[in-house]
């Protein structure tokens, strides 16, 4: 990592007042540096250690959740036993493919939510996320 990126990436996440550890910044660089992707926990854990990141994935949970909290990632949860950290932070909805497993972006003028019901009494819209699952056609 250089220096420049080094500094960007520390300045990142003391704005978004997380302590720029060690584990962190090399997270940070993992998570950052190839773009919008979404990933999953185990997928940055693999990463991680073929860089030579010596981290626990309860550590790399615990730091994508921190992330998430901070306005840093988006978690996008597909079912229940499976979560996706996003880059991307802006609105927008996704394409599951279910026989690979990943997320693709949706932009969100591309999709129009409509005829949502009356909301419970006092409450209000925060957002509205999509996920369209999506398979090969088969012939």
């Amino acid at each position: 990592m250089s220096q420049s990126e080094l500094v960007i990436l520390e300045k990142k996440l003391r704005d978004a007042q997380l302590r720029p550890t060690k584990q962190r910044l090399a997270l940070a660089q993992l998570l950052y540096s190839r773009g919008n992707r979404h990933i999953t926990a185990e997928r940055l854990h693999s990463e991680a250690m073929d860089a030579g990141v010596s981290i626990s994935l309860a550590t790399i949970y615990n730091n994508l959740h921190q992330f998430t909290s901070a306005g840093l990632l988006r978690e996008v949860v597909v079912d229940s036993s499976r979560s996706y950290f996003d880059t991307n932070i802006t609105p927008h909805h996704h394409f599951f493919h279910e026989e690979t497993g990943t997320l693709e972006d949706i932009e969100k003028s591309d999709l129009k939510v409509d005829n949502i019901p009356p909301l419970p009494q006092g409450m209000e819209i925060s957002s509205v996320d999509v996920i369209v699952r999506v398979n090969s056609v088969r012939n």
